[in-house]
């Protein structure tokens, strides 16, 4: 069976949260961290998660990995840049045929997601979770006039998980010259397919306290599933 290991960026600074740390606040019964750790944990193909965490919320990190139980979950401290932090995680997941990443910071992760990922990466070696842009979006210039307007048909909101190869993530993480907003923006640039596959208008990003509200009315509607 094919080693997975797991890469939970989570060393932000929660700069939109007006002074709330997001992702150690509770959500339901739980810290909205632990939610999608759970998912992984429980994941029978996943064998290692690496963890990265701000070093001053070690400590609540370590007592967060006690509590919940976490046997594949290590930690590591995180960089300035989500890349960073990446970077380092990858260097302590070890020997690994498929890199899953997946932010710390959406919560409403599930099996289906990561097993989706892990059959599409197979066809190109990264796969990456996206859904349909509803909204019309503007392409902009310098001075907020309005370039272009692309065909909504055409466009794809990009979300996580993104499952790599290994070998294909090492290589591009060993090129990295520049900062990028996701990690398929690497593999692309060295010329790799990136498959995408449906990701979940459930599984959002908490980034403002209206996002916490969201995601609480979301937590609640998947306990009552259960």
């Amino acid at each position: 069976m094919d080693r997975v290991g797991a890469i939970v960026p989570a060393a932000g600074h929660s700069v939109r949260m007006r002074g709330i740390d997001k992702l150690f606040t509770p959500l339901l019964n739980r810290p909205l961290l632990a939610w999608c750790v759970d998912v992984l944990e429980g994941h029978a193909t996943i064998t290692r998660i690496a963890l990265s965490i701000r070093r001053e919320r070690w400590d609540d990190a370590q007592s967060l990995c006690a509590a919940a139980g976490w046997k594949k979950t290590c930690l590591v401290v995180g960089g300035e840049r989500r890349q960073d932090s990446v970077a380092r995680a990858l260097n302590v997941l070890g020997d690994v045929d498929w890199v899953l990443v997946h932010d710390g910071d959406r919560p409403f992760l599930d099996d289906q997601l990561i097993e989706t990922g892990l059959r599409s990466a197979r066809e190109t070696g990264v796969a990456v979770a996206a859904i349909p842009v509803t909204d019309t979006v503007k392409v902009v210039n310098a001075d907020g006039l309005v370039a272009a307007t692309p065909q909504r048909d055409s466009l794809r909101a990009v979300q996580t998980p993104q499952v790599f190869r290994a070998d294909v993530f090492r290589h591009a993480y060993s090129c990295l010259r520049e900062t990028v907003t996701d990690d398929a923006m690497l593999a692309e640039r060295l010329g790799y397919s990136v498959r995408l596959y449906p990701g979940s208008t459930e599984n959002i990003k908490v980034t403002t306290p209206d996002d916490l509200l969201i995601a609480a009315e979301i937590a609640r509607r998947r306990e009552a599933r259960q």
